[in-house]
C-alpha cells in the first residue's frame, strides 16, 4: 500500500516548493488562456499574455476570479477540457445564488484523493482505521472527497453520509468507527446526542475527528474533544477548488498545511487586492496549478485568515493557514463595529456556555439591534428567573469587553435552536427582509 506522506515534497525547501509552483503556474496559465474564454478575455483586457508569466513572481499580473464569474458562466463555461474528458461533476448548494458547477477529469480525481489521503495521514490515520464519513454524499464535495481519500489510503471506509443521528451513533458503536468526518457543529450535536442516549464515548474506539466546511473556534474544538473523547482536527476545502483536501492540520494542531504542489495561496487586503504580510488577516485567494477540468486562477474565496511560512514542528514546510476567522460576506457591521460569528462563539465557550447559539440582527428605525440567543443547559434551565437575568447581563458585559459592542442576550430553552446536519445557521439578519 502506497504511503501518503511525501517528505521530498512536504518537507522541501521554500526554493524547491516555489520552483514546482512556478513551473506548474506557467503551464496552467497557458492551459486556461487557450481553453477558457473568460480567462482569455480578462488577460487580454489586462494586457497580459501567457508568455508574460514566467514564474511565481508574475502571479499578481493575473486578474482575480470571483464566485460571480462562475455563476455568470453557468454551468460549463469555466471548464478547460471537452466534456468527454470530464468524469465527475460536483456543485455547490446554490443557497446564495445560482449553483457553482465543477468538473473533474480522472487525473483531477486522483489528485483530490491524494490530497485527502495526505490529510488523513497527517493526523495518524492508517489502513488499519475505519473512517466513518457523515459528510453529505452527492453533489456536495465533502462526502465523496473524504471517501476517496480514505479508500486511497486503504482504510475501511464507512459511507454513512449525513442525517439520522441515532443511526449514526449505532453505526459508530457497532461498526467500531475510529475516525469521524463531518462538520464541527454536527460533531457537537453527535456528542450531545450520545450523552442523552447514555453512550459512554470513552469506551468507543473513536479516536480522531476530521472537521471542516464551516468556521469553528478553539473553544469549540475543546468541547468536541471532551464530548466525543477524540482529537479533533481541522481541514479546509471549498467546492470551487476541490472540496476537502486543500489544507489540513497535522498532529501538532498549529495551523493547516496547504498542499502547495497543487495550490498557491495568497492573503490579500479585501479592499485593495494587495498582499498582506504573514500573520496579518486578509482574504484567502487560491490558484489551482495542477487541475485540468476546472482550474481556477486567483480565486477570491471571501474567507478571512492568516498564513505563516515558518516550518512546523512536525517537519512539514508547506505554508500553514489559520482556521478561517469568518467570511468577508458573513461579517456583520453593527453600529460601525465589524463582527464575525466566531467571535461571539469564542466568548460563549470561554464562559462555559452552550455552543448552540444564534445571532439575530434587526433594525429599529435607523438603528441596528443585535441579539444573541444562547441555549441553556438542562440544569441551567431550572434556575430562577432572576438568576437567568443576572447571567444574561453578565454576558452582555463580557461581549462589550471582548467585542466593543453590547448586544442583547437572551438565554433560551434547551433544544430550542434548530440543529443542522450540515452547516449551522448562525446568523439571522432581518435587516435584509425589510430591504434596508
Amino acid at each position: 500500500m502506497k504511503k501518503f506522506y511525501s517528505p521530498e515534497i512536504e518537507t522541501a525547501s521554500r526554493g524547491e516548493i516555489e520552483k514546482i509552483q512556478s513551473e506548474r503556474l506557467v503551464r496552467q496559465v497557458r492551459h486556461v488562456y487557450d481553453n477558457v474564454e473568460l480567462y482569455r478575455n480578462r488577460m487580454d483586457e489586462a494586457g497580459v499574455k501567457p508568455e508574460d508569466i514566467k514564474s511565481l513572481d508574475d502571479l499578481t499580473k493575473l486578474p482575480f476570479t470571483s464566485k460571480q464569474d462562475l455563476r455568470d458562466t453557468y454551468p460549463y463555461g469555466m471548464f478547460a477540457v471537452p466534456m468527454e474528458d470530464v468524469t465527475r461533476i460536483h456543485a455547490s448548494s446554490g443557497t446564495t445564488g445560482k449553483q457553482i458547477v465543477v468538473g473533474y477529469t480522472d487525473n483531477d480525481l486522483d489528485m483530490w484523493a491524494t490530497c485527502c489521503a495526505r490529510q488523513l495521514t497527517a493526523v495518524g490515520v492508517t489502513k488499519k482505521d475505519k473512517v466513518h464519513v457523515c459528510y453529505g454524499y452527492g453533489l456536495f464535495t465533502g462526502g465523496l472527497g473524504l471517501h476517496d481519500g480514505s479508500h486511497k489510503l486503504g482504510c475501511v471506509t464507512i459511507p454513512a453520509s449525513a442525517g439520522n443521528t441515532a443511526r449514526q451513533l449505532t453505526i459508530m458503536t457497532d461498526f467500531g468507527s475510529t475516525v469521524l468526518g463531518c462538520t464541527p457543529s454536527y460533531a457537537m450535536y453527535l456528542g450531545e446526542s450520545a450523552a442523552k442516549a447514555g453512550i459512554d464515548t470513552s469506551k468507543l474506539p473513536l479516536r480522531v475527528g476530521i472537521f471542516g466546511a464551516e468556521p469553528w473556534t478553539e473553544e469549540m474544538r475543546q468541547k468536541i474533544e471532551e464530548s466525543l473523547n477524540i482529537k479533533a482536527y481541522d481541514i479546509y476545502g471549498l467546492t470551487e477548488i476541490c472540496g476537502p483536501g486543500v489544507a489540513y492540520e497535522c498532529t501538532e494542531q498549529k495551523g493547516m498545511h496547504v498542499n502547495e504542489d497543487y495550490f498557491i495561496i495568497e492573503i490579500i487586503d479585501p479592499e485593495t487586492g494587495e498582499h498582506v504580510k504573514d500573520g496579518e488577516k486578509g482574504e484567502i485567494v487560491f490558484t489551482c496549478i495542477k487541475k485540468e477540468a476546472f482550474p481556477l486562477i486567483r480565486f477570491r474565496t471571501k474567507d478571512i485568515g492568516v498564513i505563516t511560512h515558518e516550518k512546523c514542528s512536525c517537519g512539514r514546510t508547506f505554508v500553514r493557514m489559520s482556521k478561517p476567522m469568518g467570511r468577508v460576506d458573513d461579517m456583520l457591521i453593527v453600529r460601525g463595529v465589524n463582527l464575525f460569528p466566531s467571535q461571539i462563539e469564542a466568548v460563549l465557550l470561554k464562559e462555559g456556555h452552550s455552543p448552540n447559539y444564534q445571532i439575530v440582527v434587526d433594525r429599529q428605525g435607523s438603528l441596528d439591534q443585535i441579539e444573541v440567543r444562547i441555549e441553556m443547559e438542562d440544569e441551567q434551565f431550572l434556575d430562577t428567573t432572576s438568576k437567568i437575568t443576572k447571567t444574561e447581563k453578565e454576558l452582555q458585559e463580557k461581549f462589550k469587553s471582548a467585542l466593543g459592542i453590547k448586544p442583547k442576550v437572551r438565554l433560551v430553552a434547551p433544544n430550542s435552536i434548530p440543529r443542522s446536519e450540515g452547516k449551522a445557521v448562525r446568523v439571522v439578519d432581518k435587516r435584509h427582509v425589510y430591504g434596508n
